[in-house]
């Protein structure tokens, strides 16, 4: 009777400690549901910081769903990346001479293809010397050219509707007729050398159009077809590219001038001018009234006759009554100084009672040092 009651007490034992271990898990669960709604309170006010960013988002947010023309503004990461590029507005002459250029050509082109030839100027923008070089569209044709004034090169590429153009104008093609394309062959020795006389006008156009800034002479280097051959700066290297459009009738194409930032250095100043012959801080009419005060200002010169180098322990033995010799005499000359700096030289005399100097020469830098 004893046994029984030992088991059915050890029996009880355990189903509370069953429950009590139940309750245990129930309190558990019931505590991470509390946290869970909690935190969804405090999130449902900002959906968006539990979401994921979808592509265009994400593009927004790098910069690059402004599109991929060169005349998108750049936006996010993409602009910080291109911040260091140099803006071609900080050199306003570029456009005047470019102007210039689209003028120049547009005569030139005419009387080189006797055909009816408009030249326009596409836009003037700031481009890394390597982007430019992987964004070229090819087949293309690509002119290196020598400044010798300013000792550095740049780079001037045609498009391959321009050269069918060209070569189809050049050797008699019918008007209205669109040029006939043959992709993925490389170009003739007839096409390049029509491709390189245009190029040869193009530059002797540019170097007329720099001429009223400074005197240039654009000399043809080479051509090229494979970009990676046309390397003329480091690939890092910031540049100034022109877009020209050349149009003939219903056939046309594009030029694009790449000057390096290197190239341009040697007239950066002359660049920077706001139009053309603007004197960077000059005032002619400060200088003439500048000039006329001067004539007018009074300075202090002193004659001195002699001089004597003396040991400061002599100096300081002098005494009231002493005599210094000089090796001066009468007829020796007088120098004339203003501010320490010697400018005259002459003979000492009297004129009533004034002493009085005669001025004899003057004395040149040389004789100063």
């Amino acid at each position: 009777m004893a046994d029984t009651d030992t088991e059915n007490t050890a029996g009880d034992d355990d189903v509370a400690a069953e429950w009590e271990k139940a309750l245990q898990d129930e309190e558990a669960l019931a505590d991470d549901a509390s946290v869970a709604a909690e935190w969804d309170e405090l999130s449902g006010d900002d959906d968006a910081s539990g979401r994921i960013l979808k592509q265009d988002e994400i593009d927004s947010l790098l910069g690059f769903d402004s599109g991929f023309g060169d005349d998108a503004e750049r936006t996010g990461i993409r602009a910080i990346v291109n911040s260091a590029l140099v803006s071609y507005e900080r050199l306003p002459m570029l456009e005047v001479v470019f102007d210039r250029l689209v003028r120049m050509m547009t005569t030139s082109l005419r009387n080189f293809t006797s055909d009816n030839v408009e030249v326009s100027l596409g836009n003037i923008t700031s481009i890394r010397f390597g982007d430019y070089l992987n964004s070229i569209p090819l087949p293309a044709i690509l002119g290196v050219f020598r400044a010798e004034e300013w000792d550095n090169y740049g780079l001037l590429t045609v498009d391959s509707s321009l050269i069918y153009s060209i070569v189809d104008v050049l050797l008699g093609g019918r008007r209205g007729n669109a040029a006939m394309r043959i992709e993925g062959r490389p170009y003739t020795t007839i096409e390049r050398s029509l491709v390189e006389t245009m190029v040869e006008v193009v530059l002797k156009d540019l170097s007329g159009a720099f001429e009223p800034l400074s005197p240039v002479n654009f000399v043809y280097d080479r051509l090229e077809t494979n970009p990676r051959f046309a390397t003329i700066a480091r690939p890092a290297n910031a540049a100034i590219l022109i877009r020209l459009r050349v149009d003939m009738e219903d056939r046309g194409g594009r030029i694009e001038l790449l000057l390096p930032y290197a190239t341009l250095e040697p007239v950066r100043e002359l660049l920077l001018q706001m139009f053309m012959g603007e004197k960077f801080g000059r005032d002619s009419i400060w200088e003439s009234h500048l000039a006329t005060e001067l004539w007018y200002t009074q300075v202090q010169i002193e004659a001195v006759l002699d001089e004597k180098v003396m040991e400061l322990g002599q100096v300081m033995e002098l005494e009231a009554g002493d005599t210094v010799m000089f090796n001066s005499t009468r007829e020796s000359e007088v120098e004339l100084r203003c501010g320490g700096v010697p400018l005259l030289s002459g003979r000492m005399g009297r004129v009533g009672s004034n002493m009085a100097i005669r001025v004899t020469d003057q004395i040149r830098g040389e004789e100063k040092d």
